[in-house]
């Protein structure tokens, strides 16, 4: 937005409010046509009156867009949503989740750094660290998620980064956060903490001392399955970082997915609650049916961090993860006999999906990753949708009784 046109009392003040509040109205800046609704602009430039003007927006003497791979208005009031929503003092969007990843390590990390990583974490981030980021001199090792003891041990003079996802895909494990933090800021290292499991509306890293979170906007911010894209968030200086390695590289987030985006975030709170309530009834009745052996949702009094859990946490999720009988077999016979869930690898959606981790999300990791990571062949990942509950269950028992 340039400094040629002010909403005044079209925007809205936003001083003060609540989380829902800015759910539904950060980051919007009414345009002259006074639009209800947040403006969508599908554009790839932007016009400059004189060439003074155009000079000084590419020099940043001057506010103003630019190119649409790093300014585009509609793009801006989703990084301004999420990092009021977040606690941040900025947002970058990107392209993808797996985009946001590796635009932390390349705006943050440089070749000879060293990067710790939690062993519970989505497959593709491994394979982007082992295969591509070890390739141009990152040094990365990775520690069980849970402990603490274990991340400290594992520091060394140039480690610059820890990353982790908690809780983490698909077996809900957590970390305490704020002791993660304090071990990562004791040696000058930045924790960053993937958030997409939780969203902001259950958690919230930064204010619990990390440095960087990120989401997959894929899942639950849009929440219906719609568009693909990634978000960054934390400190101004941090971001700045972020920001040049976007403009260079451009894995930029569409104007289109931006506003899906938006809109999906508008419904945030309401549909996490109704996903969380659903999940832990799912998860208490999986845990009393035979031919189950283990479920892993920490809203469960059975899980080893179900106390941890309700501290850091508003409520315990959507994933649920649980073990049949009979091997990599018997969950695919599960999968196989149901008939109302979507057999897919997506979550976040409306739509509950059920997976078999060991041969498709983590499919491409080696046997003895997948060990390290807890993700064995008997394993079924379930992200609750916001289907009857009575139905979820009926077509669950379809499953249990091909075991």
């Amino acid at each position: 937005m340039t400094q040629d046109w002010q909403a005044g009392r079209l925007d809205s003040d936003l001083d003060g409010v609540g989380f829902d509040t800015l759910a539904v109205r950060a980051g919007q800046h009414r345009t002259p046509e006074g639009e209800h609704s947040e403006a969508l602009f599908p554009t790839s430039s932007y016009v400059f009156r004189t060439a003074g003007d155009a000079a000084a927006r590419f020099a940043g003497e001057v506010p103003g867009n630019v190119y649409s791979r790093y300014t585009n208005p509609t793009v801006r009031a989703f990084e301004e949503r999420i990092a009021a929503m977040e606690g941040a003092e900025q947002a970058v969007a990107t392209a993808s989740g797996m985009s946001a990843i590796l635009s932390i390590v390349m705006s943050l990390c440089s070749a000879g750094d060293h990067v710790l990583v939690s062993r519970s974490v989505f497959g593709s981030t491994i394979s982007l660290f082992e295969k591509y980021l070890k390739r141009f001199g990152v040094q990365v090792d990775y520690v069980p998620l849970a402990d603490l003891e274990g991340w400290a041990a594992a520091f060394k003079p140039n480690t610059r980064l820890l990353f982790v996802e908690s809780p983490s895909n698909p077996l809900a494990e957590l970390v305490d956060i704020t002791e993660l933090a304090a071990i990562a800021h004791e040696r000058g290292a930045l924790l960053a903490v993937d958030n997409c499991f939780c969203t902001p509306a259950l958690q919230q890293p930064l204010k619990l001392g990390a440095d960087i979170v990120m989401h997959s906007a894929t899942k639950y911010i849009d929440g219906q399955g719609r568009a693909m894209g990634g978000v960054v968030a934390g400190s101004a200086k941090l971001m700045t970082e972020v920001v040049g390695f976007l403009r260079t590289a451009g894995p930029t987030l569409s104007p289109f997915n931006a506003w899906i985006f938006l809109k999906g975030l508008e419904t945030l709170r309401i549909r996490m609650q109704a996903h969380c309530s659903s999940a832990l009834e799912l998860a208490r009745w999986l845990e009393q049916q035979e031919g189950i052996e283990k479920v892993h949702y920490a809203g469960l009094a059975s899980h080893p961090q179900h106390e941890l859990a309700a501290r850091q946490q508003s409520a315990f999720g959507a994933v649920v993860s649980f073990e049949v009988k009979g091997g990599k077999a018997g969950a695919w016979r599960f999968i196989d006999a149901t008939r109302v869930i979507s057999i897919t690898t997506n979550l976040g959606d409306t739509k509950t999906t059920i997976a078999h981790p060991a041969t498709t999300s983590h499919g491409r990791l080696s046997p003895q990753e997948r060990e390290n990571a807890g993700i064995r062949d008997s394993l079924i990942r379930v992200a609750v949708g916001l289907e009857d509950i009575a139905d979820l269950k009926a077509d669950l028992s379809r499953g249990l009784k091909a075991l």
